[in-house]
């Protein structure tokens, strides 16, 4: 049994070790545009943290170019979960897991704290299960609660597999061409009732989704 757990625990380390290192690979090879990027340089230029958002199933890209920043990523805690942890520490994040369905308000409750305490947030909010492009009140409240800017980001890839995954995960091509485009700073009054900020919810979802689509239109 325990010779059986060693081999079991070298495959998952060499597992992973080449997970990290694919996504390394095929992320240098991007040729990537980004739009707007100007509100994100003149935050990190003042030295102010925000909360950046984007779609699950267009996760890879806006982690990967904000890599190396000490950011705080929120991931499930699923098995892919697991997985996607070892990429994002490899990529210099801080990670809290939980999400809407398991561990979600504690999760929710450290994510403030850390965004209280001078730390710059990423979310996905229709993880970790969907619906997939519905956005799910994390970011805002996040952004509400601690007084941080909101920022909204869009995926476009030319050339992509679509993976059968309820968020139809995008793994890009080697070499294609990316465009990312970053919204302007979304702040929110900690003051709102619920019902404005519901309407808060709603209409980030839809401004992510528009640029979602402005993001994709060149290709």
């Amino acid at each position: 049994m325990k010779l059986r757990k060693i081999k079991q625990d070298s495959l998952r380390f060499a597992g992973h070790f080449l997970l990290v290192l694919l996504a390394n690979v095929l992320c240098k090879s991007l040729r990537i545009t980004q739009k707007n990027k100007s509100v994100i340089d003149e935050l990190e230029k003042q030295n102010k943290n925000f909360v950046l958002a984007f779609w699950h199933g267009s996760m890879l890209l806006p982690w990967y170019v904000n890599r190396g920043k000490k950011m705080i990523a929120l991931i499930s805690k699923s098995k892919d979960g697991d997985l996607l942890s070892k990429v994002l520490r490899n990529w210099g994040y801080g990670v809290i897991r939980g999400s809407s369905t398991t561990g979600g308000d504690v999760a929710l409750g450290i994510m403030i704290d850390y965004a209280k305490n001078k730390n710059s947030i990423t979310i996905t909010p229709d993880g970790p299960k969907g619906p997939r492009h519905k956005l799910k009140a994390g970011a805002v409240i996040t952004a509400k609660k601690s007084g941080l800017p909101l920022i909204l980001a869009g995926v476009g890839i030319k050339q992509k597999r679509l993976l059968n995954s309820w968020d139809k995960f995008e793994v890009p091509k080697l070499f294609t061409r990316v465009n990312l485009v970053y919204s302007d700073p979304v702040y929110i009054n900690n003051d709102l009732s619920y019902e404005e900020t519901s309407k808060v919810i709603r209409e980030c979802e839809i401004k992510l989704n528009q640029l979602q689509e402005e993001a994709a239109k060149d290709f």
